[in-house]
């Protein structure tokens, strides 16, 4: 099936689903990318790449060694799904009129009807994905199970009876 434009692609996809488990698990902990491949569905080879642009954009940190892996390099409530989306693929823009440049990139610049639909969609898609972050996204099934705590024990000297 040929991908339609407006298609998410899959870097996109799976960086996302890497950053939501990353967000997921508590900010000290580092996780092997063979753990994030393996529970978000993602191919290793195609995670590696996507981890290290991440790791290049100050998105994730990474840590080297036996208990090496990768964490979010900040906290998840200032990670914006526009934030990872832009870091992954680069800025995004709905039509090339709509690219930052001036409205001059279209040939059809004067007589053009289009160009408000498509730089209002932008912005209104722009606005959502900013304001998704990925503290609001993290899956509370995705998290690591906190220790339950251990029941009180109770002195020896109190558990024998005084006569």
């Amino acid at each position: 099936m040929q991908q339609h434009p407006f298609q998410i692609s899959r870097k996109i996809e799976y960086g996302m689903r890497a950053m939501i488990f990353l967000a997921s698990q508590p900010m000290d902990r580092t996780v092997p990318f063979r753990e994030i491949a393996r529970r978000m569905d993602v191919p290793e080879d195609f995670l590696a790449k996507i981890l290290k642009t991440l790791v290049e954009r100050n998105m994730v940190r990474s840590t080297r060694g036996a208990h090496g892996g990768y964490a979010l390099a900040r906290p998840a409530r200032e990670v914006s799904f526009l934030d990872v989306i832009e870091a992954v693929e680069g800025p995004v823009v709905v039509n090339v009129c709509q690219d930052g440049s001036s409205h001059d990139s279209c040939k059809a610049t004067g007589s053009c009807t289009m160009y408000g639909v498509w730089k209002l969609g932008q912005q209104r898609m722009l606005e959502v994905y900013r304001h998704a972050t990925l503290d609001r996204l993290a899956m509370s099934d995705l998290r690591v199970p906190e220790p339950a705590p251990e029941a009180p024990t109770r002195p020896a000297a109190e558990s024998r009876r005084v006569e």
